[in-house]
């Protein structure tokens, strides 16, 4: 099949789903250098339509899956022989893909959470919890390192630990709104047998029940963060701006989980316009976003 869509038409489409959406996937933020902004859309826009495809609780699961298998079937024509279809979506891809070197199997990363958020909805253990961030947050920081250049080991690992701390910390803001809308538990099972707690609890208005379980899994989150708060120091100009804001907004919200009280801890933070101005602001500075993390963490 001859392609009739032309690149830039395709990432223009990449760039209006982006636009279109509000994630905490750094899409269109003013920090982003603008040679980013369009393949950083374009992973953006498969990720959003694996993320669709997975929700899409009209259809069965095994339609679901089979959506997504196509998706994958997309990506490995990008990586075999090259994508020679119409959609916008792959066409944009295949250009960033080509271009920066990606590996392609970080993209695939993306579709086994994928796969895994239509097939499972509940987590026995903290490490399971940490083995699906491993897959559906890991990968996005990996790409954008490598949209950058060529991170190294050390920049990986520190971008692992920082995207699954965030992933995690997203995970505790809607406990309550996940589970009662979407029937998912972002909460090790285990964790709640042991303190004789069960889901139910997690309803109740008083979460004192819930404390042991909760603070330990807020500081557990703190300690995982903590291995990654120097990338952003570590890459230069606007990116690293991007990744120290992002990094330093997260645990900005992690703090506020753990400052509340005993009884509302699953209460959702709110980060005031004023609070995300100074996280900006402290993030611009090296120093100041150093004396700003080791004060919160």
């Amino acid at each position: 099949m001859t392609q009739i869509l032309s690149v830039d038409s395709a990432y223009s489409h990449c760039l209006k789903l982006a636009q279109s959406h509000y994630e905490n996937f750094p899409v269109a933020s003013i920090l982003l250098p603008k040679y980013l902004r369009k393949p950083i859309a374009a992973i953006y826009a498969f990720a959003r339509t694996a993320d669709d495809y997975a929700d899409e609780g009209d259809l069965p699961a095994a339609m679901r899956i089979q959506q997504l298998d196509q998706l994958s079937a997309q990506l490995k024509q990008i990586q075999t022989g090259g994508y020679s279809g119409n959609d916008p979506i792959f066409i944009a891809l295949q250009d960033t893909v080509q271009h920066f070197k990606l590996p392609v199997q970080l993209l695939e990363d993306l579709l086994i959470a994928f796969r895994q958020d239509v097939n499972q909805n509940r987590y026995q253990s903290f490490d399971e919890l940490l083995n699906y961030c491993r897959y559906s947050a890991n990968p996005v920081g990996r790409l954008v390192l490598y949209l950058a250049g060529e991170p190294s080991s050390q920049q990986l690992a520190q971008s692992d630990a920082v995207c699954t701390a965030l992933q995690l910390i997203n995970f505790y803001q809607d406990i309550v709104q996940d589970l009662t809308e979407q029937n998912r538990l972002y909460l090790p099972l285990q964790e709640l047998s042991e303190h004789h707690l069960t889901e139910q609890d997690i309803l109740k208005p008083d979460t004192r029940q819930l404390t042991p379980v909760l603070r330990s899994l807020y500081q557990r989150t703190a300690n995982i963060m903590a291995n990654g708060v120097l990338l952003g120091t570590t890459i230069p100009g606007r990116l690293g701006w991007e990744i120290r804001a992002m990094t330093l907004g997260g645990v900005t919200t992690l703090a506020k989980l753990q400052s509340q009280p005993d009884h509302q801890l699953l209460n959702r933070p709110r980060l005031s316009r004023i609070t995300l101005f100074g996280v900006l602001m402290n993030a611009f500075s090296l120093k100041r976003y150093d004396s700003r993390i080791q004060s919160l963490l």
